[in-house]
Order: C-alpha cells, then structure tokens, then sequence
C-alpha cells in the first residue's frame, strides 16, 4: 500500500523539461501538502562546465544543513542519464527525515525508474561535492556489477546501517526532563506501519552501550498471534508494534488495529539486570515517540515479563470483551408471602 503521496502534474512535467533540454542540470525537488513538488530548475553554469562546476556553482547554494530535498541531477552523456539524490541532514526535523527518507523510493517510481542509473542518500552537503562524488564512483567500482534493484536496495540499507551508528540519530525531546536518541530508520518503520506498509511488525531495542532506541532487524511477516511470539525475543526485552487484523470469536467484521507488546524477559546476571532496567525507563517515551513523531494509533497495549505469556485469547478477549449481562431489576417479594 503506498503512502498516498504522490508526483504533482507540475513536477511530471517539469521532470519531463529536464528529460528533453540537455542545457538543464537538474532538478530539486521537495515534498508539500502530501505531494511531490518541483523547487526549481538547475541550468548549466555554461555550455563547457563540468558536472563538478555545476555542483559548485548550481547545486551547492540549495543544500542547508536543516532541510531535507530530493535532487535529480543530469551526470551522464548516455541513457540513462539521472541520477537520484536524497539529501536528509542529521539536523532535519524529525518528521521531514521520516517523510523523505520512507518517499524517496516513490519519487523514483513515479518518475520512471528506467531514467535513472543511480540513487544515492547524502547526510552531508560534502558528500554531494566533487570529491564526495568521487569516493561514491570510487565505492561503486570496487563493489560487484549489480542490477538497478539491487542498487536501490543496497543504498536503503546503507542509509538504515547510517542512522543506526550515529548519522541518522535523532535526539526526541519529549519533556524538561526527558530526552531520547532514536534511529532515523526506527521513525521510518514507524511511520510506514501507520500507513499499512512493510511486514506489519516493527521491533526496537534499546542498544545498552550507546542507549539509542533502535530497529531490530527482521525478515518475519507475521499474521496471526502465534507467528508474532516466535519473532518475538525471548531473551532481550523489546517493543514490538504489530499491525493485526482480528476477526471477533462470535464472528463479525474483522478488526485492523496496531497493538504495541512490552516484554521484559528475566536474564540472570548484574548487567542483564540493569539492561532490563531502562526498558520501563523508556517504555513511555517510545510510545510517545510512535504517536507523536510517527503518528501510529495504538489500539491495545500489553505488558508481559516472557514471551509466551502472549496468546490469541488473551489479544481477542482484550479487543473483543464479552459483553455484560444485565438482569432486570426486581422487587423483593414482601415476608410471608
């Protein structure tokens, strides 16, 4: 399912202009009021510059150190000739870092993937300098051939690996007293939950040297409850948010809701011991986070120590309670009658 953001007629058409004017260098472009929209033009700094003079000259002004964009640049003399850019700086504001970073996919897709010989995600206006384009064309000749797929998917998990060391972290102020670093790509999986993509199934944990709240790493597409307590560690406590679709035992319309599990396994050992401690710590903080930030609607949270102590019943008698049987009211009968 997609986000619902998709290109404006005005971008289609000004994509379209930097396709056929070869005198174009490229094209910036940014999202508003939940649609894809053209910024502005790049033309050649002349009909002799080079693509480095053109960064300089064309691109460099353009990219602040606080706001997001997407930059579709003309680099090769042969089709195709784009390439894609995502650019999200580390001091972006948390939503726009979600939005660009779960879109930018789209944006190339809703263009035309067969325009584009690269993608590239950029934290850093030096990475998209000439010599930062020469250590990505220096990066890209030491890798082995790969399809356009496989590109696009390897720049994702490069971005993801990014945020989870310390480029892509983003310091959550939820209160006077209370801050909490979180991974860029554990807002995004978030996020995407909100919007029916993905597995349905978004883990974090809490890494105990750096204390960032971070995305577990998951291949799991679980559907039913059963399937979720095996994804599901049984030794490290995490936060699992899963999409659920739940039908009621007497029958009836199936619900679609998103349910958040706390579990807190007991691990012996004085380390293990203090780890679980900052569990219940954050536990507010990330839902916080999940509402605010990436605007998820929970609707059931359960708290549990073990893993298994999670079953369909407990779930369905929690979403779909009995109703409660009420008698009529009657009259004591008067004594001695």
């Amino acid at each position: 399912m997609q986000s619902g953001i998709a290109a404006s007629q005005e971008l289609t058409s000004k994509f379209n202009t930097l396709l056929a004017d070869s005198s174009l260098f490229g094209l910036l472009v940014t999202i508003s009021s939940e649609s894809l929209v053209p910024l502005t033009t790049l033309p050649r700094s002349s009909s002799s510059s080079s693509f480095a003079d053109d960064l300089k000259e064309k691109l460099a002004p353009y990219l602040k150190p606080d706001e997001a964009l997407y930059i579709l640049l003309r680099r090769h003399a042969d089709a195709p000739y784009l390439i894609a850019i995502t650019y999200v700086p580390d001091s972006a504001k948390v939503r726009q870092k979600m939005l660009f970073a779960s879109t930018r996919l789209t944006l190339v897709r809703e263009l035309g993937s067969e325009h584009f010989r690269d993608t590239i995600f950029a934290t850093t206006a030096e990475e998209l300098s000439a010599e930062g384009f020469d250590r990505h064309d220096r990066h890209v000749e030491l890798e082995a051939p790969l399809t356009e797929e496989e590109r696009t998917l390897g720049e994702v998990k490069r971005a993801e690996a990014e945020a989870g060391t310390g480029t892509g972290i983003r310091e959550i102020h939820l209160s006077k007293t209370m801050n909490m670093p979180v991974a860029t790509d554990a807002l995004v999986a978030l996020s995407a939950l909100g919007r029916e993509e993905g597995s349905g199934l978004v883990m974090l944990k809490i890494n105990p040297q750096t204390e960032v709240v971070e995305l577990v790493s998951d291949d799991s597409t679980p559907s039913t409850i059963p399937e979720l307590v095996k994804a599901i560690s049984s030794s490290e406590p995490r936060f699992t948010f899963f999409r659920y679709k739940a039908t009621p035992p007497q029958g009836g319309d199936q619900k679609n809701v998103v349910l958040f599990f706390y579990t807190c396994p007991a691990t012996p050992g004085t380390k293990a011991i203090k780890f679980r401690m900052m569990y219940p710590l954050m536990k507010r903080a990330v839902l916080e986070v999940a509402t605010k930030e990436a605007g998820l609607h929970i609707e059931k949270k359960f708290e549990v120590e073990e893993v298994d102590e999670i079953t369909e019943q407990t779930v369905n008698s929690d979403l779909f309670p009995e109703a409660e049987t009420k008698t009529a009211f009657r009259r004591p009968k008067r004594p001695g009658r």
